[in-house]
């Protein structure tokens, strides 16, 4: 869809306080790496990512999501009140229910007027969420909108490490016949 009613009027981030290192996570690694014989360097030179950023543990997503909405809405100079609609799109969220986009709209100050809702969909929430709210816009049933997420890698790394210092093997897995497409034929 060509948009011509909608502009991103500004971008607002909040980057997590907690630097950790490829070689941190190797330093916790280090049974599994001793048991498989593995050399330190592995995380960096397979994914080229020498750092990533956590928050502190048990942080609310619902927070960030707010700490970095509150910039974007001075960025624009636009008021809580005026926005219509607001979505969380987020992999991580706080709770099933209530939506995640709930607490950060209330911890900025949008009230009851506007829709909101959290839209979940693996990586491409973010972006199912800009074309929610820029359809809304440009159907008029909206004057401005907002796309927040929030996400933490921190639980899901701290129990993949605490797993694999368990049970430090390469598991063995059964071959699964697929599908895939190619065209229009299935192979």
């Amino acid at each position: 869809m060509r948009y011509s009613r909608v502009t991103i009027e500004s971008i607002g981030y909040e980057l997590a306080p907690n630097v950790v290192t490829s070689a941190a996570l190797e330093d916790r690694l280090a049974p599994v790496y001793d048991a498989l014989k593995l050399p330190s360097g592995q995380i960096a030179a397979l994914t080229g990512v020498r750092e990533r950023r956590f928050w502190d543990a048990g942080q609310c997503m619902a927070d960030g999501a707010a700490r970095a909405g509150r910039k974007a809405l001075a960025a624009a100079g636009v008021g809580p009140d005026e926005i219509g609609m607001l979505v969380y799109g987020g992999v991580c969220r706080d709770n099933l229910e209530p939506a995640t986009a709930c607490a950060t709209a209330d911890a900025l100050g949008i009230g009851g007027q506007a829709v909101v809702y959290d839209t979940c969909n693996a990586c491409l929430g973010v972006m199912n969420a800009l074309f929610e709210v820029a359809n809304a816009i440009e159907l008029g049933q909206i004057r401005a909108g907002m796309v927040v997420s929030c996400e933490s890698a921190r639980p899901i790394v701290d129990r993949t490490i605490e797993r694999m210092v368990r049970d430090p093997s390469i598991p063995k897995h059964e071959t699964v016949n697929g599908g895939w497409v190619c065209g229009d034929r299935w192979t």
